[in-house]
């Protein structure tokens, strides 16, 4: 298959076939981020998106799944994405679901019409990366959404059918802001009522702002202790009443958590409790990776 450059998709898409509708990110002015950096952002012509989607079939038996890529492919118009997802449909009529990228602020400006056209044509899953519930932190890492943005935009998708997973990060407020980040962080999650949720936790890229800030000592990372606190108290301020499937099993974590909230949540915390007493069960920072 042709791509331009890295190729970035959730960890749940590994089994996915990846086609790339978007290069770059539209916004890329997140602090944290180092995946777009080298990219300027474009829509791919739609013969080129059908050139691959034409390959892929012939060289794939089955496709169960297809995620759209790069960043926030949701960005597309309306018009454009339809011509893919009825592309797909017409070569992949086994393909059970495609996915994508997306920004609180691209769910926001289609129409309730215009989601549901995306859904009756198998779009089944919007991945957008909230980082943290925090308004401030939003502030510094530049996230370019505001946290009634993004309540907003879940609320909207979820309410229409379409499930959205959504990611946040662990230290991304620093050690200042670190209390702030779990507080803010549950309850944006209780806010939301998401079908999914995962935390990872946040690892410097070299090259970007926040990276820069950390090496001038105006950004303090937090210990692996202070992590497993952090993310503690987020989940005890997750109230959700229906069900989320939560994660925080990234490469990025010390601990690997899994459950759903709310069922899991209080054994979870446990875990969270035990291991910051006993560093033996923490991942070594040789096997923690983006």
């Amino acid at each position: 298959m042709r791509y331009e450059g890295d190729i970035y998709r959730p960890p749940s898409e590994a089994y996915s076939y990846i086609l790339q509708i978007t290069i770059g990110c539209a916004h890329n002015k997140c602090t944290f981020c180092g995946s777009f950096k080298a990219k300027k952002f474009r829509i791919r012509h739609l013969d080129e998106v059908f050139e691959d989607l034409e390959m892929a079939r012939r060289y794939y038996k089955r496709v169960e799944r297809i995620f759209l890529a790069d960043g926030d492919a949701l960005v597309c118009k309306n018009s454009y994405l339809l011509a893919v997802l009825e592309k797909i449909e017409e070569l992949f009529p086994e393909c059970d679901r495609v996915s994508i990228y997306g920004r609180g602020t691209d769910i926001l400006r289609k129409t309730d019409e215009e989601l549901l056209e995306l859904k009756a044509h198998n779009l089944g899953m919007i991945y957008m990366g909230v980082e943290s519930g925090n308004p401030e932190i939003l502030r510094r890492i530049q996230k370019g959404e505001t946290r009634e943005q993004m309540i907003e935009a879940v609320k909207k998708s979820e309410g229409l059918g379409i499930p959205v997973s959504l990611t946040f990060l662990s230290g991304i407020g620093g050690r200042e802001l670190w209390r702030e980040n779990a507080i803010d962080t549950g309850t944006i999650i209780s806010e939301m009522e998401p079908s999914y949720a995962s935390f990872l936790t946040l690892m410097l890229v070299p090259g970007t702002p926040l990276y820069d800030q950390y090496k001038r000592g105006e950004f303090e990372l937090l210990r692996p202790d202070e992590v497993l606190k952090e993310a503690e108290l987020m989940l005890e301020n997750i109230n959700v009443t229906k069900k989320c499937v939560f994660r925080s099993n990234h490469a990025s974590n010390y601990v690997s958590l899994k459950g759903d909230l709310p069922i899991d949540k209080e054994a979870m915390i446990q875990k969270l409790r035990v291991a910051q007493h006993h560093s033996e069960m923490w991942k070594d920072e040789r096997f923690r990776m983006l």
